[in-house]
């Protein structure tokens, strides 16, 4: 039995599979996608990946619902084709901040997405710093969740003065991954206190946890999406007295105006990874990108040799 390991990449992020092979020293299994007239995908395998260790690559990012459907497609495709094992490798998850039933009447979509990629016919699942852990708890095949936090932490220490900083939370809910933050960097934390008056209001910052006068803050964060609450937090942490404001965040969403507002916010720098792609006109010029390409490799060649990925924690 043939059990070679297969890299596949999806359309949505093909720098980045191609990063992740050259740090395997593979190159990515030939592969076609076809986008019809009528908006129908066709993918097809150039190569035999008949008892194969398939890895296949494909973020979350516009167009969302052309992703999902061209994953699946892959998925079913190299089920059929005998592959041995299929991972879906998914640096950003879809829908994973659709983790809970907080409304009447609305779909739990981030489950929805594991039951599609189980029935499409994943095997496993490699993925990202989830919005929240309990994404795992939704599939019934096994899901390594990596974490980037090390990555980003051992950037800030290498090109910062971190002395005379505190990391911020822009809301309550971040102050669970704001810790570990605290814990690598050895600094002390501060949060923000926001409050929502209606659906149609923005949330409004009321009161400061901690102390930022004099001092430099670091604004931590899961993902930037529009960017408005981390802005509307570094301008409510300039009122309370900080030196300099700074920010840090895995997932670079960056939809909408985000990178007209963060050029013009009082955000120095923005620290964040190549889970997602930035195209050019979206990227700001206060961006700093590392790239998880190692890390995804590592755990890669982990999973098809029965190896540790929590030792990648470390």
């Amino acid at each position: 039995m043939r059990n070679d390991i297969k890299l596949i990449s999806g359309t949505s992020h093909p720098d980045l599979a191609l990063e992740i092979g050259d740090h395997l020293d593979l190159s990515l299994t030939a592969s076609e996608i076809v986008r019809f007239g009528n908006e129908n995908i066709l993918f097809q395998c150039n190569e035999n990946v008949r008892e194969s260790d398939v890895f296949v690559i494909q973020t979350s990012c516009p167009p969302v619902s052309d992703g999902i459907v061209e994953l699946l497609i892959i998925i079913d495709a190299l089920k059929h084709a005998s592959a041995r094992r299929i991972t879906a490798v998914l640096p950003y998850f879809p829908y994973t901040r659709s983790d809970k039933k907080d409304r009447p009447r609305i779909s739990i979509t981030a489950r929805l997405m594991a039951d599609l990629l189980e029935t499409a016919g994943a095997d496993r699942v490699l993925t990202l710093n989830l919005h929240s852990p309990q994404v795992q708890g939704f599939f019934r095949i096994p899901v390594d969740q990596l974490n980037a936090t090390p990555l980003v932490c051992d950037h800030l220490r290498a090109t910062t003065d971190m002395a005379d900083t505190v990391l911020v939370a822009s809301d309550v809910g971040e102050a669970k991954d704001l810790g570990e933050y605290a814990n690598r960097l050895k600094l002390p934390m501060a949060i923000i206190d926001k409050r929502r008056h209606d659906d149609s209001e923005r949330p409004t910052a009321v009161a400061l946890i901690g102390e930022v006068k004099g001092r430099n803050a670091l604004i931590i964060d899961d993902e930037i999406a529009s960017a408005g609450t981390m802005i509307e937090a570094a301008r409510y942490l300039q009122e309370q007295g900080a030196k300099r404001v700074q920010a840090a965040a895995v997932h670079p969403v960056m939809s909408g105006n985000a990178r007209t507002r963060l050029d013009e916010s009082p955000i120095e720098r923005v620290v964040v990874t190549n889970s997602i792609p930035i195209p050019e006109d979206r990227l700001s010029a206060k961006a700093e990108i590392i790239s998880v390409a190692p890390l995804f490799a590592d755990a890669i060649h982990a999973i098809h040799h029965g190896e540790s990925v929590s030792d990648l924690f470390m």
